[in-house]
């Protein structure tokens, strides 16, 4: 059975900072492309970041130069290390593992950037 479980979500004041994790069970994580992507209220859901099985990274520019993304192959767990967050980095952040022939979605962490 596969599982994705996230965490390190939260309420973050505007210029704060959270790590959300995910921790993959059940595939061989070192072959996926790890992802995460971010649906608020109203909206469609975008990709924030994503990481491939060699260690190179892609941001969408909302989030570039403050978000990291990195992976430790040997625990099956992805992070993102979301830095300088703004109100608008508001939303429910989903951890994604793809391969061509398989995608898989975790549950979803919210994130809440507010004073």
């Amino acid at each position: 059975q596969v599982q994705l479980v996230e965490s390190g979500g939260g309420l973050v004041q505007p210029g704060g900072s959270l790590r959300l994790s995910c921790a993959a069970s059940g595939i061989i994580f070192s072959i996926y492309v790890m992802g995460w992507h971010r649906q608020a209220p109203g909206k469609q859901r975008e990709l924030v970041a994503s990481v491939t099985r060699g260690g190179s990274t892609n941001y969408a520019d909302s989030v570039k130069g403050r978000f990291t993304i990195s992976r430790d192959n040997d625990k099956n767990t992805v992070y993102l290390q979301m830095n300088s967050l703004k109100p608008e980095d508001t939303a429910v952040y989903y951890c994604n593992a793809y391969s061509p022939t398989k995608n898989y979605w975790g549950q979803g962490t919210q994130v809440t950037v507010s004073s």
